[in-house]
Formats: structure tokens, sequence, C-alpha cells
């Protein structure tokens, strides 16, 4: 089973494992507070050098009415600069803002990281995906530019820069050889959209220019989507502009069995890098013990490697997919019927079993 790989482009190298590092906690809304709950006693059973500093992220409006989330919280982001999110609400009303997005933006959190790898032993149409995508997470369509031009005609300006396109290249490039990949492929529509595709495209070009051990190829998204159903294996590392990544990564995520089991990391400039679960709220089985935690555990592991606690994060996951693998203790999404607490608790007495082997 391949590994959930390394997020960051250039790994905390920790002269220590036993270093305690203090980590900010999101738990999030719905199903958040439980999930994170799982992931905490899992980290304790492991012995995770870990302290959690636990912080909310409701959005509040600061001088000149801009959104901008709680002091505390930035304060404790900026400090840690490594934080876990499980998943968040955001109100419908009008000028509320994502909280994700107001996250991405006050921590300029520039690449979103998923890798999408099959777990064994969860049976899927698809058997071998091994494959990650890169998504700039700052511009592109999601830049929020819009206008009413007149009554029933608006406007939606698609944003797209030479400096975040070369960040997001090398980023993407950096990585597939930090984790030993073969190929990058840039995802895009320049054959429509010219102007600004064509500079995203152009940027990963030059980049790659750089990176002559890798191979690079070029692709429009809807081929992509084409070939990825018909045969995920061709992929290895994908990187796009952000509409396209938001897309095609829930896409991937659905090769391997949904978002319940796919972790995300968005990392930043400054060293700060967020790694969330990126499911739902799920306020239906929230408080019920349903909840699967293997998206935010696996995101967990993500964070883990980023850190430098390669150990560790080996322990985590080889317990999380060993517990999928042997379907005793699944909940109900994976096909069983075990509450959150019993999945948690496998884990953790397979992580002590793993702690006394050796």
């Amino acid at each position: 089973m391949a590994g959930i790989p390394v997020a960051s482009a250039v790994t905390v190298c920790l002269s220590l494992c036993s270093q305690m590092q203090t980590v900010t906690l999101i738990p999030g809304d719905g199903i958040g507070p439980e999930i994170s709950a799982a992931v905490i006693k899992i980290f304790e059973a492991a012995k995770v050098p870990v302290k959690w500093e636990e912080r909310n992220v409701t959005a509040i409006k600061g001088p000149g009415g801009r959104w901008m989330i709680p002091p505390d919280a930035k304060e404790s982001m900026d400090r840690s600069k490594i934080g876990l999110k499980g998943p968040l609400k955001t109100p419908i009303a009008a000028g509320h803002p994502s909280m994700n997005l107001l996250l991405r933006k006050t921590f300029d959190l520039y690449a979103n990281v998923r890798p999408c790898i099959s777990i064994e032993g969860y049976k899927t149409p698809y058997t071998d995906v091994d494959l990650v995508t890169i998504r700039e997470n700052t511009e592109g369509e999601y830049s929020g530019i819009e206008h009413v031009i007149v009554d029933g005609v608006v406007q939606s300006i698609k944003l797209i820069t030479e400096k975040a396109s070369k960040r997001i290249a090398e980023y993407a490039f950096e990585y597939a050889r930090n984790n030993q990949r073969n190929s990058v492929t840039a995802v895009h529509k320049a054959n429509i959209m010219r102007m600004s595709d064509g500079l995203f495209l152009r940027k990963c070009r030059e980049v790659a220019e750089n990176f002559k051990d890798i191979k690079f190829t070029e692709m429009y998204l809807d081929t992509v989507c084409l070939n990825m159903v018909q045969d995920p294996t061709q992929f290895d590392v994908l990187v796009m502009p952000n509409l396209y990544g938001d897309i095609l990564s829930d896409l991937c995520a659905g090769l391997i069995g949904g978002l319940g089991v796919t972790p995300s990391g968005n990392i930043g400039a400054n060293g700060v890098a967020i790694f969330e679960s990126v499911h739902g709220t799920a306020p239906d089985i929230a408080g019920l013990d349903l909840a699967n935690p293997t998206a935010l555990l696996l995101s967990a592991v993500m964070m883990l490697r980023h850190m430098g606690l390669h150990p560790h994060a080996d322990k985590i996951q080889t317990a999380c997919f060993d517990t999928i693998r042997d379907k005793k203790f699944l909940t109900k999404d994976l096909g069983g019927n075990a509450k959150c607490s019993e999945f948690t608790s496998e884990i953790c007495r397979r992580v002590q079993d793993l702690d006394g082997g050796h």
C-alpha cells in the first residue's frame, strides 16, 4: 500500500522526534468535534509528540466592515504554523464569506494537495489509483470578482497571475521530485481561454525546463476527465488552476471511495500549512457517534509527514488501513455497522500492538 505522501515541498526535518510541537486544532461544525476527538485519541495511543491548541473560527467583522477570522485563531496559527481542521459550515447569508475561503486568503494557502490512493479492502470500481491533484488555491474563478453589468447580466472575472501560476507549478514539480513521482500533468483549457489559461500553461512549461528528471505533459480538462474515469493509473501528479482543481480533486476522490476517505492539505506562504477533511459537516448524524474519522485522520497523517514525524505517521496509517481491510469495525459509510468510537478504539488497539511489536 502506497503511503499518504509528504505534503510540503521541503519537509521540516527534526533532530528529535520526541520534541513536542504545537498544532492549532479547529474542530469545526457538525461531526467536526467528534472526528477531531477521534484523531486526538489515536494520536495519544500512538504517543505523537503534539500539543493541541484548540480554536474556533467563526467569521467576525473587523475594522472597515471586513470579514476576518477571530484574532486568537490567527495568532495561534501564526505561532504554530501547522493546523488541523474539521469541516466548517458557511451560513447562507448575503455577504457572509466561506470560512474555508477566508482561511485560504488569511494565510495565503496557495496549494491544495489531495492524494488519492486506493485503500486495500475497501471495494470501488477502481483498484490501483495512486495519484495526486495539486490545485492553485488563491485565484482563478474563485477570486470573488463579480458585478452586475445591467439587470439580468452578471460578469464574473477569472484572475490568473504569472506569480501564482509559477508558484503552483514549482510546488507541483518539487512535490513530484520529493515524493519519487515520475510525471506532472498540467490541466488547462488554453485552447478556449487563451490568455488566462495560456499564461498558466506557459508558466508550467517554463518551470518544467528546470525539472528534466520529471516527465511533463499537458492536457485539456475535459480530456483528463474522460481519461480519468477510463484508466486513472495513467496519471501521477496533476497541477491545475483553482476551479478545475475543485472539480477534478472531488472526481478523483470518488475513484477511491469518496471524500470520507480522502485526505487533504493546504500549503501556504511563510511555512504555514492547514490539513483538513474536505467532506461536509453532516449535521444529520452529528452527536450520534456515527461519523467516519478516516479523512481527518489521514489528513493528520499528511500533517505528521509534513512535520517530519514519519514513524508516527507510518504507524497510524498502517493501523487505519489494517482496520479497514479487516472489515470488522467499519462505520456505516464504509459498509459496516460500527460506531465512530468503536472504529477509533480498534485503530488505537492496532497502534498499540504495533508499538509492542517493535
